[in-house]
């Protein structure tokens, strides 16, 4: 899994972040909606689920190439 992710570009990741996972920025990005709705328990709909999804798929992307990156091994091969 961290192999893939490994081959995805930063600046491709970034853009996601920053576009499909911040959309719509206003009055709140909806992964910060959905995160909010799902720890009071509000998160019921299929909609909301896939929001979540769609969302904070380039955020986990992101974690995992930056654990794959700087939190590999200790002997610094990942």
């Amino acid at each position: 899994m961290l192999s893939l992710v490994s081959k995805i570009n930063w600046p491709i990741l970034i853009v996601a972040c920053a576009t499909i996972g911040l959309a719509p920025l206003f009055p709140e990005p909806h992964v910060w909606e959905k995160l909010r709705m799902l720890v009071q328990g509000n998160l019921t709909r299929a909609i909301d689920w896939f929001d979540l999804l769609m969302h904070g798929t380039p955020w986990v992307l992101v974690v995992l190439k930056i654990w794959g990156t700087f939190g590999g091994r200790a002997d610094g091969k990942g």
